[in-house]
């Protein structure tokens, strides 16, 4: 969904979802607090979902009830800044940075953000992340059982050739028998 040279389509199957990640860029400055965030109300967890750790990794985002598929779930929520103003995080692997589709501005959670932020990568995912405008929310791609993992497909990009290190380094451990073996977009 957030390639950085595509342009989103109406029909939302086109939508790649993920974070997109970068690397290497010069470091960067502290994030101003006066940029716009969601508004609280925005933040909270809906009732239908749970925050737990996860059997793939860290922590995981979980239906407390059954989701019917098409619903939007939750807002994937933060602090809409540019790349260079983002967290050092962005510099690794492990980022909660969602890429907006301009190619210039991520959502940054670690201001304002949600429990959106857990929801773990898999490579046979049960939902999507759809972008409309600047805003990012979580619809279920089929339908989900109560206690059951919400995951997407990251499709991450980096700024750099893609090789088999790079591939490791961002290694999935999502165990789909349609895993890729990393987070990178296919």
């Amino acid at each position: 969904m957030f390639p950085l040279a595509k342009t989103p389509s109406t029909s939302l199957s086109k939508y790649r979802s993920g974070p997109v990640a970068r690397k290497n860029e010069a470091r960067r400055p502290k994030v101003s607090l006066k940029r716009k965030t969601r508004n609280a109300r925005a933040r909270k967890l809906p009732a239908s979902l749970e925050v737990r750790q996860s059997t793939v990794h860290g922590r995981g985002v979980y239906a407390t009830d059954a989701i019917a598929k098409g619903k939007r779930i939750i807002e994937y929520t933060g602090q809409i800044v540019s790349w260079r103003q983002a967290t050092p995080q962005a510099d690794g692997p492990h980022t909660f940075l969602f890429g907006l589709t301009n190619g210039k501005d991520v959502i940054d959670p670690e201001i304002g953000g949600n429990e959106a932020r857990w929801i773990n990568h898999s490579c046979e995912p049960n939902c999507e992340a759809i972008e409309e405008g600047n805003r990012v929310f979580i619809y279920a791609l089929r339908p989900l059982q109560s206690g059951e993992e919400l995951f997407y497909d990251y499709g991450l990009e980096v700024d750099e050739p893609r090789t088999k290190k790079l591939e490791r380094e961002y290694e999935c451990r999502c165990g789909s028998s349609k895993c890729r073996g990393t987070l990178l977009g296919a």
